[in-house]
């Protein structure tokens, strides 16, 4: 048991705060969670696959469509649902999870001092002429007219807006900045080919950050912050991504990082050298190159996939826009900016693309979308005088941690057997499934937990439940 609660301690300090962090408890927001004495139970949930039943609906006939196990996993339990062409509805489990990481993020954007604002979708062309964006990304944007024949394009990144936003204030003085305003929205880009899933998709969730400091140098300052939480936001969620230097593309600026999660269906390629540490996508490095610029040792090249990148814009936008500060002499300069982007959904579909088998989805433990599963007997069957402890459990776990209100749901499906049910568990991949088996019915009755992401079994009294569960921490 000792052994058991080590390891899934382990297992959960991933969830753990950075430094920053220590102490602060956030205010927790689940779309689903139960008054006293309700449960939440898997019947109740809305799955338009067929996990209702009794086995996951087979992709035959659109197995050409599915060039990745997380589009294909995610697919099979009912997380999306195909809309269109490169856009997908998010379905209540993926919300869940979608916004335990929107908090994980916050958390992290917010202990190095970001406001969080929310910026239009719609952006007047007018600006992106301004910056020349109009025409040069014009195949990526979706362009639209409205009734007064004014054009806008639905923004795919907001450095326009959010520098015409500041540049309307005309009373910053250098006491106010750093500025590190920051959203979570929706973005659109017209991919020529969306496939993947959500690791590459037409309309998709995006965590955007502007900065905006007095001088070069505090501005390189500040972007070494937000990588610095980058890298631990993805530590925390127990991603393995590598920060890479990149290229500027079309966003502009004098410095780019990409941070790469490396996983075979990337498509990037970035470089990596084993002697210093150097790393850098291939884009920026030439075709001919071998070795390592640095210290000349020999390079490895990797497929990732892009779930972070930064840039250094310097005055690129805020000198077209008037972007400007009252300095320290008493007159105006150009605010200093950068530029911090992570892919919300795509984060989500490459965790499930790094951490999963191929038949089963599992989670990084901040994200599952609930933290356990309780499964009681088939009705009907010798064991189903367990059944009223399964509920009994239920309550105890969410009056003895509170914290896992919400975080527990009921596989009321007594129609089928435990083994089918477990088998579904499986695939949805919660972090704990509790079994009311034949041992249930003994005094004392044990409970079969398993532990999924290190795929231990063991029996535990009711006690030994909530004392394992007691362990667990959720965002």
């Amino acid at each position: 048991m000792e052994g058991l609660l080590r390891r899934c301690r382990g297992l959960h300090t991933l969830a753990t705060c950075s430094p920053q962090l220590r102490g602060y408890t956030p205010h927790r927001l689940h779309h689903c969670t139960p008054g006293r004495g309700r449960r939440l139970t898997l019947s109740t949930m809305f799955q338009p696959q067929n996990l209702r039943e009794d086995q996951v609906l087979p992709l035959d006939g659109r197995s050409a469509d599915l060039t990745c196990k997380s589009q294909r996993l995610m697919l099979q339990v009912g997380l999306i649902y195909p809309a269109s062409p490169g856009c997908y509805h998010l379905l209540p489990y993926a919300v869940r999870a979608l916004e335990k990481l929107v908090r994980t993020i916050d958390q992290e954007m917010q202990a190095i001092g970001g406001q969080k604002v929310s910026m239009p979708s719609l952006s007047p062309a007018e600006l992106w002429r301004a910056t020349n964006r109009w025409d040069s990304m014009d195949r990526e944007l979706f362009k639209l007219r409205d009734r007064h024949d004014k054009e806008y394009c639905l923004g795919p990144t907001h450095e326009e807006v959010v520098t015409a936003l500041v540049a309307s204030q005309k009373t910053l003085s250098y006491k106010q900045l750093p500025f590190l305003l920051y959203q979570v929205t929706r973005k659109f880009r017209d991919e020529p080919r969306p496939r993947f899933g959500l690791l590459r998709g037409r309309e998709f969730y995006m965590k955007d950050m502007y900065t905006f400091d007095a001088t070069p140098e505090a501005a390189q300052e500040t972007y070494g912050l937000v990588c610095a939480a980058y890298s631990r936001l993805f530590e925390r969620l127990g991603l393995r991504c590598v920060q890479v230097q990149a290229d500027v593309g079309s966003i502009g600026g004098s410095l780019s990082h990409e941070f790469q999660l490396p996983v075979d269906v990337g498509e990037d390629r970035f470089a990596v050298c084993a002697s210093c540490g150097f790393s850098a996508n291939v884009e920026t490095l030439d075709v001919s190159q071998t070795s390592c610029p640095t210290c000349q040792g020999s390079l490895t090249e990797t497929r990732g996939v892009e779930v972070g990148h930064t840039f250094y814009l310097g005055t690129k936008y805020s000198s077209v826009f008037d972007a400007k500060f009252t300095n320290t002499h008493g007159s105006v300069s150009l605010v200093e900016m950068g530029c911090y982007g992570l892919g919300v959904t795509r984060i989500l579909a490459a965790a499930i693309e790094s951490f999963s088998t191929e038949d089963c989805i599992r989670w990084p433990g901040l994200l599952a979308p609930y933290q356990v599963c309780l499964i009681p007997p088939k009705k009907g069957s010798i064991e189903e005088a367990a059944a009223e402890l399964t509920e009994h459990l239920y309550d105890h776990i969410t009056e003895a941690v509170p914290r896992l209100r919400g975080e527990v749901l009921l596989d009321d499906r007594t129609h089928l057997t435990i083994g089918k049910r477990r088998k579904d568990a499986d695939k949805f991949g919660y972090p704990f499934v509790i079994i009311a088996g034949k041992r249930a019915l003994e005094d004392p009755a044990h409970f079969e937990v398993w532990c999924q992401n290190t795929g231990e079994v063991v029996f535990l009294s009711r006690e030994g439940v909530l004392e394992l569960l007691s362990q667990v921490q959720v965002v």
